[in-house]
């Protein structure tokens, strides 16, 4: 029969502790106060700051554009 359904949790989480779990590691990188951020949040932040970069160009070249159709 199946061994009860806490037990294997725990054993579980016991092994991710181990070998770390994404969110163990992570959870114990918190604790030390070494919070690292996740490959996710870095690569949405990058995204985030080209897109940032890219709308200010295109702003600045519609801006010259329009400069130039009003003079």
């Amino acid at each position: 029969m199946w061994p009860s359904i806490p037990r294997i949790s725990r054993e579980r989480g016991r092994e991710g502790e181990r070998e770390g779990g994404k969110k163990k590691q992570r959870e114990r990188r918190e604790r030390e106060g070494k919070r690292e951020r996740r490959g996710s949040e870095r690569d949405s932040e990058l995204k985030r700051e080209m897109e940032r970069k890219e709308g200010e160009r295109r702003k600045g070249k519609r801006r010259e554009r329009e400069g130039r159709g009003r003079e």
